[in-house]
């Protein structure tokens, strides 16, 4: 049994009390490592206000994050406080004597109070941390939200100011090359023309990321359309040697959709994904419905996009491609497109490797 404690000791413990949640207080506010640092930093403070610190061992957890001030190899008796955050228990603070040596009797009733107010503390900072990061993510989407709208306006106005001249330049070109006889005239014609035409569909392109193209709204099944695609894709999977896997439980959705905008989102998506694919992996298109929405989620097993290059894959003309294989305005496009259908587009790196494009949708029933 524990000896009696004197006035004396009393005093001294609850100031190591007080000095434990001043210090604790001062390593939130001023945390400068990782979090697992911090939870390390406090079980070393928690550990020292105890009444017989040189045995005890503090454990921590929350959420993901454990730490320990020393091995538990051996069984223990001990204090436990659990930490909350907005109602739900997210982790727990333990401190720990070794069995053999002491008994539940060691613990002071003030040590389980100011263990209590300890995982108040870790479950206030768990909180701030977490609005932190949310924060953080809404302002990074808000940036981009603007970003990606100015680059719309100024992409709808250099797509127009192109459109007429090239107009012109098409159609005198397609105006000589019909009354010329002479060879050579006619073949640098017919590069002008190719060239012309080429133009035109960047400009068409630059259009669909500013939504500037008229679409043709139906009420469409959605399988077909995605059926369809994979069909027609089918041999670009077979020479990368990739298994596309469909999954889709609702056959008879339906949404008032632009059907070969669709083909076309779905299109660039694939192409980047069998791109991004290893040989004798899966690409998977699963399709799920909520009450007014529907998701499309296109997943591949490739490196994934690196974190800094994330938030600018939809801008026009950037691309990861080497030089030469490709233009930058395919997932543009495809942002675009989305846009205009009042709908969504992310792009998600998985956990195992690879990346999700999830796209969701209004539904119209």
């Amino acid at each position: 049994m524990p000896s009696t404690i004197s006035t004396e000791e009393k005093l001294q413990e609850r100031i190591k009390e007080l000095t434990c949640l001043y210090d604790i207080s001062h390593c939130l506010s001023s945390r400068r490592g990782s979090f697992e640092e911090t939870l390390v930093q406090i079980g070393e403070i928690v550990r020292q206000a105890w009444r017989y610190s040189a045995a005890a061992i503090v454990e921590i957890k929350l959420l993901e994050a454990y730490m320990a001030t020393a091995n538990l190899t051996v069984k223990t008796i001990f204090q436990e406080a659990k930490i909350y955050s907005a109602g739900s228990i997210v982790g727990f603070i333990k401190v720990h004597y070794p069995k053999a040596e002491f008994s539940a009797a060691h613990f002071m009733q003030e040590e389980q109070k100011l263990l209590d107010k300890v995982s108040f503390e870790l479950g206030s900072f768990y909180e701030k941390e977490l609005n932190k990061e949310r924060e953080e993510v809404l302002q990074r989407s808000a940036q981009r939200t603007d970003r990606l709208a100015i680059l719309g306006e100024i992409t709808a106005g250099i797509a127009h100011e192109l459109n007429t001249p090239l107009g012109n330049i098409l159609g005198f070109a397609e105006l000589i090359s019909s009354r010329t006889r002479d060879k050579q005239v006619k073949e640098d014609i017919t590069k002008i023309i190719k060239s012309a035409i080429f133009s035109r569909e960047v400009v068409k392109k630059l259009m669909f990321f500013a939504c500037e193209m008229p679409q043709n709204m139906s009420l469409i099944k959605i399988e077909p359309v995605i059926r369809q695609v994979l069909s027609l894709l089918g041999p670009n999977f077979k020479k990368a040697g990739i298994d596309p896997k469909f999954i889709m439980e609702d056959k008879n959705l339906k949404a008032r959709l632009d059907n070969i905008q669709l083909s076309q989102v779905l299109f660039n998506i694939l192409i980047n994904a069998i791109y991004a694919s290893p040989k004798n992996s899966t690409i998977e298109i699963k399709v799920t419905s909520l009450e007014d929405h529907f998701f499309i989620e296109i997943s591949d097993e490739g490196p994934g996009i690196p974190e800094g290059l994330r938030s600018r894959i939809f801008e026009p003309f950037f691309t990861t491609k080497p030089l030469g294989e490709g233009s930058g305005l395919g997932l543009s496009v495809v942002h675009g497109i989305i846009k205009s259908h009042k709908g969504n587009i992310k792009a998600i790196n998985r956990e195992s490797g690879g990346t999700i494009f999830q796209i969701q949708l209004p539904l119209t029933n």
